[in-house]
């Protein structure tokens, strides 16, 4: 018998990597939804990130840094405490791709105010696609976003960090910030006897001339090898914020002591670490006892791009289900053009693409607040609903996903599986389901006149959809009882849903028909594919999430 007869490793009828595409021109949803917010112009620009970011290179790097987690290096060969976070070289790369596509920074002006236009859409399409790649260095991508928000209430701070923020290079050293070509900051909140209760923290800051010394601990404290972090601390007349670097203003490292980093279920490239201040140095942000007001700012942009991620996450395993169903075959046909798999797929896409939809709308009322009452008040009260309902439909979502692919996608050889771990951090941070909607509750409560409009617009925009009007007056309804508290869980979600066929019907009015259809008109299964769409409306779903 000769060898070749005994060779039984012939590999066929398995899908190809999906890999080298342009993670933008494949997905309609998304470029539609950009122009329709705004962003038309940015077509090409988005397009080269979508190539950049779909290589088979990039996602190369995003595996290799998730399997590569980061090392805390306490001290060094002497003895000399360091607190030093050890990172693979393609998170590195991973964060440079990042920085250099202004994704942290593109935002703001260069002395850090909103940069208007479509900036945010512009910038959410670019996290979007990246986090369909990577999500953990997103991380303190976010933050260093965000934190400009927060640094706005100490302007002469802002003015001297703003130089560093906004440059497009990524420097990974460990130096002070005002030496280096770019800088990253983090955030710490979270204390071990409360998380969302900030105001129990016991860190206390004590005041050192023009400065602080701070002592205490944080529970959570993301991406310890950012430059510097906005802490909470109990300060003279309250909660307070301030701006704590990882080098003191005479160039000495800074008394930050990382206890540990945490064995987290996903964001594994990214560190997260328990640490303990002992009497670290710290620049007040704003006034002492104002520390909620302004970290809130800072905490606003996070939940948006927990939105967008979560979105990001949802499309990317939409793609690889898709683009396996497509060629792998079984009982003789593509496992695509199998009804049962027809159904659920069309149903994924038409989930996917009202959350792009409602994320874009989302983004463009942040580029529109600052000039816009109307939109500042959409911003703040969808802004929790949105995070609510996209965040937490991540995770369902990519089991389904995973399914798709059979075994394939239970392994860790794949993308899904990563994507899995990774889904519920975005739903669990800065604020989980009770806490998001305790914050519509709470926007209601401040602003119900604006509310009230918002509410009136999003009727308007989905007047004629099936089921619109009776979700519309039940929203109402769950809100003006007593006890809306126990009932926020319901009404938000719809508000959400509502949200959403009224960001798909400015895309797509033939989705957004079938998205109140299956939505609003009636209680969506909880399983994908348990609805009844037509082949045709199967066909478009498809056509349209993966050419």
């Amino acid at each position: 018998m000769t060898q070749a007869s005994l060779a039984t490793h012939e590999v066929f009828n398995q899908s190809p990597p999906f890999e080298d595409v342009d993670l933008f021109a494949l997905d309609r949803p998304l470029a539609d939804a950009v122009a329709a917010n705004g962003g038309a112009s940015a077509r090409k620009e988005l397009s080269e990130f979508g190539k950049h970011w779909g290589s088979a290179a990039m996602a190369a790097r995003g595996r290799i840094a998730n399997e590569n987690t980061p090392k805390l290096r306490t001290f060094d060969a002497r003895g000399v405490r360091r607190d030093e976070v050890e990172f693979h070289p393609a998170y590195h790369e991973l964060m440079a791709r990042s920085a250099h596509a202004g994704v942290h920074n593109s935002t703001w002006t260069a002395d850090g105010k909103p940069a208007g236009g479509a900036a945010e859409v512009v910038r959410a399409a670019k996290f979007y696609m990246a986090a369909q790649v990577e999500t953990g260095h997103l991380c303190p991508i976010t933050m260093t976003r965000a934190s400009v928000a927060a640094l706005a209430a100490q302007p002469d701070l802002l003015a001297k960090a703003m130089p560093v923020i906004g440059t497009r290079a990524y420097d990974p050293s460990f130096a002070p910030w005002w030496t280096k070509r770019g800088m990253t900051l983090g955030m710490g909140m979270t204390e071990k006897q409360g998380g969302t209760d900030v105001r129990s923290n016991m860190t206390r800051a004590e005041r050192d001339g023009d400065a602080y010394r701070i002592t205490g601990h944080k529970w959570f404290m993301s991406a310890p090898m950012c430059d510097a972090f906005l802490v909470l601390a109990q300060a003279d007349e309250g909660l307070t914020c301030f701006f704590m670097p990882r080098f003191t203003p005479d160039g000495s490292v800074n008394a930050i002591h990382f206890q540990r980093l945490k064995d987290k279920l996903g964001n594994r490239s990214n560190a997260s670490s328990e640490v303990e201040f002992h009497g670290t140095y710290a620049e007040l942000i704003g006034e002492e006892g104002k520390g909620i007001r302004t970290i809130i700012q800072m905490v606003q942009l996070t939940r948006q791009d927990c939105a967008i991620a979560s979105a990001g996450l949802m499309r990317s395993g939409l793609a690889h289900a898709l683009n396996h169903a497509r060629h792998r075959s079984v009982f003789q046909k593509h496992l695509a053009d199998q009804p049962l798999m027809r159904g659920v797929l069309s149903d994924m896409a038409l989930h996917v693409e009202a959350s792009i939809a409602l994320v874009m709308r989302l983004c463009r009322a942040f580029d529109r607040a600052p000039a816009d009452a109307g939109e500042a008040a959409y911003m703040r009260l969808l802004t929790p609903a949105i995070k609510y309902w996209v965040c937490k439909s991540a995770p369902a979502f990519l089991y389904e996903a995973m399914e798709c692919l059979g075994g394939n996608g239970y392994v860790e050889d794949g993308i899904l599986a990563r994507h899995y771990r990774e889904a519920p951090v975005n739903a669990i941070w800065e604020g989980s389901g009770n806490v998001m909607c305790l914050d519509v509750l709470r926007a209601l409560g401040r602003e119900a006149d604006a509310a009230l409009a918002v509410l009136r617009a999003l009727a308007d925009e989905t007047k004629g959809l099936p089921g619109a009007a009776e979700t519309v007056a039940s929203i109402g309804q769950s809100f003006r009882r007593p006890d809306s508290e126990r009932v926020a869980r319901v009404a938000v979600e719809k508000l959400a849903l509502l949200a959403a066929t009224a960001a798909l019907n400015q895309v797509s009015p033939q989705s957004a028909e079938l998205f109140a259809a299956t939505r609003l008109a009636a209680s969506h299964a909880c399983m994908y594919g348990a609805v009844d769409l037509s082949d045709d409306d199967q066909r478009a779903l498809l056509q349209r999430a993966l050419p």
